[in-house]
C-alpha cells in the first residue's frame, strides 16, 4: 500500500497544458532617445543588435519602431524594409516583426494605412482610436482591415481602456473589424497619474470575459512591467516588455539593456510552469483567420 500511495503521489493530479507565452520586446518606442538611456536603441543597426539579444534572452516578437535622420518618429516603408532586413539579418525567422503604425500628433490614418498597404509586413499595430476615431472612418477602416486580412498581415489592436474595447468588439460583431481571429494589445496604466501601471490595472480589460477567437496581450509603464507581465502570463495573456514604456527592473534599479527586461519576465515564467513561444509558436498564436 505504501509503494502504491506513493507512485500515485509521485504521479500527481492532470495539469491542463499551458498555450505558450508569447513574450514581445519593445525596444525604443517612438519618443524616447540616448538622453533617457544610452543603451536605448535609436538607429536600425542598435534597434538590430538589441532585437538578437532580447531573442537570446526569449523574446520572440520585436515591436518595431524606426527613425528618420534626426532620431524622430517615423512612418516610412522603405526606413521599415530596411531596418526589418538587418533584424533578420541578425535573427532570421527568430522573431516576428511587427512594426507601429502610432501616429505620435503627426500622422493621420490615411498615412498609416497607406503605410501597412505599401509595407505588407508580418505584422503591425494599429490603435482603434487612431484609426477609427469616429463613426465616419468605420467604412473606409473596414475596407483597409479586410486588406490586411486578404494580405495575411497579423494586425494586433491597441486599446487603452475598458470602453475600447468594447468599441472594438462592436466594430468586430457588425464586421468592420473582420475575420475568426483577432489580436488585441491592452495598454495598462496609459491614464494614470505619471503612467505607473499595478496588475489591477489588467481587470477592467478582463471584467468582461475574454470573447471566442480573442488572444490578448498587454504592456505596461514603470517598475511594476514585469508584474503586470506575470499576472497576464498567469491569466492566460502574453505581453510586452522594454524601454519604450518602461526602463526599469522589479526593484527599482534601471536595467542594463532591453534584454534585461524580456529575461527577467522569462525567468519568472517558470515558476508559473508555462513555456515561452518560439517564433513558430508565437505565430500560430497571433496567425489571422
Amino acid at each position: 500500500m505504501p509503494e502504491d500511495g506513493a507512485i500515485m503521489a509521485e504521479q500527481g493530479p492532470q495539469v491542463e497544458a499551458w498555450t505558450p507565452f508569447v513574450l514581445m520586446a519593445a525596444p525604443n518606442g517612438a519618443k524616447r532617445g540616448k538622453a533617457d538611456h544610452p543603451a536605448l536603441p535609436v538607429t536600425a543597426a542598435e534597434v538590430a543588435r538589441e532585437a538578437a539579444a532580447c531573442h537570446a534572452a526569449g523574446a520572440s516578437l520585436l515591436h518595431l519602431h524606426v527613425r528618420d535622420a534626426d532620431g524622430r518618429h517615423l512612418l516610412d516603408a522603405e526606413a521599415y524594409r530596411q531596418a526589418s532586413a538587418l533584424v533578420r539579418k541578425e535573427v532570421g525567422d527568430g522573431l516576428i516583426v511587427q512594426v507601429t503604425t502610432e501616429a505620435v500628433g503627426i500622422y493621420a490614418p490615411e498615412q498609416q494605412m497607406a503605410l501597412l498597404r505599401e509595407l505588407k509586413p508580418e505584422a503591425a499595430t494599429v490603435a482603434v482610436k487612431e484609426l477609427v476615431p469616429d463613426s465616419s472612418y468605420e467604412n473606409r477602416a473596414a475596407g483597409f482591415f479586410a486588406e490586411m486580412l486578404r494580405e495575411r498581415v497579423m494586425l494586433q489592436y491597441i486599446v487603452y481602456s475598458a470602453e475600447d474595447l468594447a468599441r472594438l468588439r462592436d466594430l468586430r460583431g457588425r464586421g468592420v473589424v473582420p475575420g475568426d481571429r483577432v489580436s488585441v494589445l491592452f495598454v495598462l496604466g496609459r491614464y494614470t497619474r505619471g503612467q505607473v501601471s499595478y496588475p489591477s490595472d489588467l481587470l477592467p480589460f478582463l471584467a468582461d470575459p475574454i470573447r471566442v477567437g480573442e488572444t490578448w496581450s498587454m504592456c505596461a509603464f514603470g517598475p511594476r512591467e514585469g508584474a503586470c507581465a506575470l499576472t497576464a502570463a498567469a491569466l492566460g495573456g502574453h505581453a510586452r516588455v522594454g524601454f519604450e514604456n518602461n526602463m526599469q527592473l522589479a526593484d527599482g534599479s534601471i536595467a542594463a539593456d532591453n534584454a534585461a527586461l524580456v529575461a527577467q519576465v522569462a525567468a519568472g515564467l517558470a515558476a508559473l510552469g508555462r513555456p515561452l513561444a518560439d517564433a513558430d509558436a508565437a505565430r500560430a498564436a497571433f496567425a489571422v483567420a
